[in-house]
């Protein structure tokens, strides 16, 4: 068997980005209002600090306005809450970006639930989970909605086929699941307890690798040209998948980086333009 075709990220994203970045200035042309992201950072964690700041650029590069609001480690969930709550109720910001992790002593979840749902562009609130998984409009968690954009470039209909997603976080593993199943996959997730990982993965027309544990998967794991989609990103670079032994079994297959990770920040972008319109009336 040949080796896996790469799934590009990288050059998906830099169209998507090239759309909506005409699409921005367009919008601006007619409001006289530029779409504005909003990223908050908690501490200075030095990965967050370079994601964020990436993200910040790829922002003004795609025509978006960046406000950064940047709060010590030591703020609290309410102070964190306030601010959050302040900024959705600002009509010049669009949408809100919340970094995290945050550190062990914020409510993580009540800071998302902070963030208006229209202005929620990362995804991450009850009321996105609930449009996304009932097929309603609203925002889809940035990651997963990059994973379908990718299958439908490289023609892969989810529909009828067996998906295995390893991971169950609330903005990763879970909503990939429910975007799976609304195209008609059988959805499968697993996770730290389950009985025999590497029997179920083998099972699975597309595997999603969700979990953060490096290499996790192996190639003996993926059935013979099956679709895998690595969204695990590690220190050194390295997936959840063991991409060597995969590449040889697998028919289309994500590299890290420059599979998932870019298409997440398009998306975040893309998500941006599409509420600041809304907002806007336009």
């Amino acid at each position: 068997m040949a080796q896996a075709r790469l799934m590009d990220g990288t050059a998906l994203a830099r169209r998507i980005v090239e759309d909506t970045a005409q699409r921005a200035a367009d919008l601006t042309a007619r409001t006289g209002t530029t779409p504005c992201l909003a990223t908050f950072l908690v501490g200075a964690d030095p990965a967050s600090v370079t994601y964020v700041r990436m993200k910040q650029n790829r922002s003004r590069k795609a025509g978006i306005a960046s406000r950064h609001v940047e709060l010590p480690a030591a703020t609290t969930t309410e102070e964190l809450v306030n601010t959050l709550q302040e900024l959705s109720a600002d009509p010049a910001v669009h949408g809100i970006l919340l970094q995290h992790p945050m550190g062990a002593h914020i409510d993580e979840r009540a800071a998302f639930e902070a963030i208006a749902p229209e202005k929620d562009v990362d995804g991450v609130t009850f009321a996105s989970f609930a449009t996304m998984s009932f097929g309603l409009p609203g925002f889809v968690s940035c990651t997963p909605g990059g994973i379908m954009r990718l299958l439908d470039a490289y023609d892969v209909d989810p529909s009828g086929k067996r998906a295995v997603v390893v991971g169950r976080s609330a903005i990763l593993g879970k909503p990939a699941g429910m975007l799976l199943l609304a195209r008609d996959a059988t959805v499968t997730y697993c996770h730290s307890r389950t009985t025999d990982l590497s029997a179920v993965v083998r099972e699975a027309d597309i595997v999603v690798a969700a979990v953060g544990r490096p290499q996790l998967i192996k190639g003996q794991d993926i059935k013979p040209g099956a679709v895998v989609i690595d969204a695990g990103y590690n220190p050194g670079n390295i997936g959840d998948v063991d991409f060597d032994s995969a590449v040889e079994r697998a028919s289309l297959i994500t590299p890290v980086p420059g599979g998932v990770g870019p298409m997440t920040i398009a998306t975040l972008l893309e998500q941006t333009v599409d509420a600041a319109g809304r907002q806007l009336g336009a």
